[in-house]
């Protein structure tokens, strides 16, 4: 069997890292792997101390940034992918509202480079790697992956009780946060928050959520006059062993951790009943490993999360209990991020369909294991 050619842009990152591994696992004679690795190793993210992460053999690493069309045309033209597994993005909702030009350039425009070399290394290259194709003149390229989220929902799926349909609140203001009205509003309507599917709307409420939304756009767009199709993931809250602990806008339960260890009161923002959807690092990767192979129709948009709600209040006491502390140990303060959402959880059924994939590890499963992987990070 030919050998798979696999390029990671953002690589190196929290999802990125463990998904190379994962591939490199199922690579075997018969079903080589190569992977080409692009991250810049953004100190934010890995440190300012970062070098070139340890990769196995069969991977090669790149030190790089997407938006540099140079390094990526070069990247292209050596690889040679037959998959893209595109992640490099800034991330992070409310640091977004802050650095609107950082995030527009990393993920629009990085995403938009990426893209446009695609088609222009395409169109120079001559002869395929691994034996004759229809189209000699083109990238072997099959299948472009992209790492998109759920903020691009914005508030997501409500069920109106009072008119029997499902909607989609506009975003909470600044003025009803303040006020402590944290639930969204509909006039005339009582609202109950639902799965939200790949059919609901997208109404990002937040710098990052929109440009998550341009970058699908993009791909969308650019893949229906190529040859190779995209799927596009909308993740929900990714967590596990490995998350940074460091960084100051990495996930809340990463950042509950650090409190915790560093013997801190944990200050719940709201009213403690934000909902969100946790899904395990492990059940992520398996779903992008899955994509790889999977013959998708493209543009195809798919959730993926645990399909189940747990609350900032339930999590926080849940970390609380498994490092031993005492489960009281938090404030509800009232505090509020603009561009936050209420509710977050994923209509997973599509996933199942097209991938065959499902969840398989519990919150309580995962958040022990993030537990004790947190612990050993502190005591060594």
């Amino acid at each position: 069997m030919a050998e798979q050619r696999i390029l990671i842009t953002g690589g190196a990152g929290f999802i990125g890292s463990r998904t190379v591994q994962q591939l490199m696992q199922h690579s075997c004679a018969a079903a080589p792997v190569a992977i080409w690795v692009l991250d810049n190793l953004h100190p934010q993210v890995h440190g300012a101390a970062a070098t070139s992460p340890e990769f196995p053999k069969g991977v090669t690493f790149v030190k790089g940034d997407v938006c540099d069309r140079r390094l990526i045309t070069e990247l292209l033209a050596t690889a040679r992918p037959n998959v893209i597994i595109h992640m490099a993005a800034e991330t992070g909702t409310g640091q977004s509202m802050d650095e609107i030009y950082r995030y527009c350039q990393i993920n629009v425009m990085g995403t938009a480079v990426l893209l446009e070399a695609i088609a222009q290394v395409s169109a120079q290259i001559d002869g395929p790697v691994n034996g004759p194709v229809n189209e000699p003149n083109k990238l072997p390229l099959e299948r472009f992956i992209l790492m998109s989220s759920r903020a691009v929902y914005g508030e997501g799926a409500y069920w109106d009780t009072t008119h029997r349909q499902t909607v989609v609140p506009p975003p909470r203001s600044v003025e009803d946060l303040k006020a402590g009205r944290f639930d969204p509003i509909v006039p005339g309507a009582r609202l109950r928050a639902v799965p939200t599917s790949e059919t609901m709307p997208p109404a990002p409420s937040s710098i990052y959520a929109s440009t998550k939304l341009m970058q699908e756009h993009l791909v969308q767009q650019a893949g229906a006059i190529a040859p190779w199709q995209a799927t596009i993931f909308r993740f929900q809250n990714v967590y596990g062993p490995g998350q940074s602990l460091k960084n100051p806008y990495t996930g809340v339960l990463s950042i509950f951790s650090r409190q915790i260890l560093a013997g801190k009161t944990l200050n719940i923002y709201e009213d403690g009943q934000i909902g969100r959807d946790f899904v395990f690092i492990e059940d992520v990767v398996n779903a992008l490993v899955l994509a790889c192979n999977a013959n998708i129709p493209h543009g195809s948009i798919i959730n993926i999360g645990s399909g189940k709600t747990t609350t900032i209040l339930e999590a926080a006491k849940t970390l609380l209990r498994l490092y031993g502390k005492p489960t009281d140990a938090y404030q509800i303060t009232g505090d509020f991020r603009a561009g936050d959402i209420r509710h977050a959880v994923a209509d997973i059924q599509l996933a199942q369909q097209l991938l065959n994939w499902q969840p398989n590890v519990s919150v309580e499963d995962g958040l022990s294991k993030l537990a004790a992987w947190c612990e050993e990070c502190v005591l060594t």
